[in-house]
């Protein structure tokens, strides 16, 4: 936790308390719970590499070759994003919710579905149509909305998957078009 605590005990504090009213309204509503699970899932990673993997194979050479490069892309987000839990170690909230998650990978900051999902909304939006950028970014605020609303992130965890989703989509999107 030792970059996320260069942040200062105040702010930290803040972001706990914060975090924990955001997971608190997710417990107490039985509906919001039920719609933030799949929305929190969303964003795995086998999804979309399974997904990028299924439309390379089938799809003509037009989409072959876009669907390699946001594959290369998640991949090389995934890679950052372990990096940073590697350097910051910041452990993820107590809460019963996501144990294979919380098994699997124990560090919280960054939150890799929350790069991931804003990665995925850049791509779309420079790969696609502007609506289909503008429904990408849209679901990548629900998905990090969920991860804490579920207690798996704190709120400073998401803020900073999504600042780094969208740097590595912007770097994306720049070596796409040199190639």
């Amino acid at each position: 936790m030792r970059a996320v605590s260069a942040l200062g005990p105040a702010l930290l504090a803040h972001d706990v308390r914060l975090s924990a009213r955001l997971q608190a309204l997710g417990n107490r509503s039985a509906l919001l719970r039920v719609v933030a699970i799949p929305l929190a899932r969303s964003a795995d990673s086998w999804i979309w590499m399974a997904g990028a993997a299924i439309v390379a194979l089938a799809g003509g050479p037009a989409v072959r070759r876009p669907a390699l490069w946001i594959a290369a892309a998640i991949l090389a987000t995934a890679l950052v994003v372990k990096l940073g839990k590697t350097v910051t170690r910041r452990a993820r909230p107590v809460g019963d919710w996501g144990a294979s998650y919380r098994r699997g990978d124990p560090h919280a900051f960054p939150s890799g579905h929350s790069a991931r999902a804003t990665l995925l909304a850049v791509l779309a939006g420079t790969l696609g149509p502007l609506w289909l950028g503008a429904a990408f970014a849209v679901w990548a605020v629900l998905v990090a909305a969920s991860r804490v609303a579920l207690g798996v992130h704190y709120l400073s965890d998401v803020i900073g998957g999504a600042a780094l989703g969208f740097v590595c989509g912007l770097v994306a999107t720049a070596l796409l078009a040199t190639l």
